[in-house]
């Protein structure tokens, strides 16, 4: 199959159950709403070192948000439900609460929930207060420029991650083009997210390692400087550059729709061929096969 000059290996990403939660950020400016966010998206790109994978999700219209000011939504996974409330707790403590005039709201209705606000009250030590606004329990934390205002609860749903497409060209600065417009029309899904910087990696692992202990190491089989020594190569002739986009959502659909387009935008780009990776359908509950998206 391809789309235009650029092939579509007829393959699948294999991806994983994990857990997803919404913050709410908003701000007297959005400058400072986007100081939060990113502040509590860093280092954040793979449960395998971070212990969570996040990022921007959007900007958030003033309309839009709980208290009328600036706004930006960012998507926050674990591995498990239980993890959550801690990586919540820790992020929204240290980036939010402490990033002048924010507050933090739950972006998601949902009927699980972890605690967060009702964790960070006792940073008021004993002067915080409660209150019920339109049936949601939030607390208002007194900090040195005023009080910090953050929901009590943060709801969490199952979600997906690690979708992934692997882009190919023959020569770096071609497939680069090609990877970062595929990662931007990629990020205009709602429910999406890229976790790597600019959505871009090249550094993409393979599970295990030579070395005792290390669970992941360099995809070898994805290095053009190791086409002719690794005994998997996938280099075809003529490429010299292999970036990933990894992919993470809150459900099937959005990842599927958000794969879709960084197929076609990478392919407009001039990608010269396009893959996905996997580990044999062994692992990830969900398999997003290429071929079969595009004709969907």
């Amino acid at each position: 199959m391809k789309i235009n000059k650029t092939e579509i290996v007829d393959t699948f990403a294999e991806a994983f159950e994990m857990w997803g939660s919404r913050v709410i950020i908003t701000a007297d400016s959005m400058g400072w709403a986007r100081a939060a966010a990113l502040s509590m998206t860093g280092f954040a790109t793979s449960v395998i070192r971070c212990k969570c994978e996040a990022a921007i999700e959007c900007e958030i219209a003033r309309e839009d948000t709980p208290d009328g000011r600036f706004g930006i939504s960012v998507l926050l996974f674990t591995m498990s439900k239980s993890n959550m409330s801690a990586r919540l707790v820790d992020r929204i403590g240290q980036c939010v609460m402490t990033c002048p005039t924010t507050a933090c709201y739950n972006g998601l209705a949902t009927d699980d929930v972890v605690p967060v606000g009702g964790r960070l009250r006792y940073f008021g030590d004993g002067y915080q207060i409660s209150k019920q606004v339109e049936g949601r329990r939030l607390w208002r934390i007194p900090v040195m420029e005023g009080e910090f205002v953050v929901d009590e609860s943060f709801g969490v749903q199952p979600a997906v991650g690690g979708g992934n497409l692997l882009i190919f060209g023959t020569n770096r600065s071609t497939t680069l083009r090609a990877s970062l417009a595929a990662a931007e029309a990629m990020k205009e899904i709602a429910g999406v997210f890229l976790p790597f910087p600019q959505g871009v990696v090249r550094s993409g692992s393979k599970v295990g390692s030579k070395y005792k202990g290390l669970i992941a190491s360099t995809n070898d089989a994805y290095c053009p400087t190791l086409r002719a020594f690794a005994p998997k190569t996938k280099i075809p002739d003529g490429i010299e550059a292999v970036y990933e986009i990894v992919v993470d959502g809150l459900d099937e659909e959005c990842v599927a729709e958000a794969m879709r387009r960084g197929m076609h935008t990478a392919a407009e780009k001039g990608a010269t061929l396009i893959s996905a990776g996997n580990y044999g359908g062994d692992l990830g509950k969900y398999h997003f096969h290429l071929h079969k998206i595009l004709n969907g």
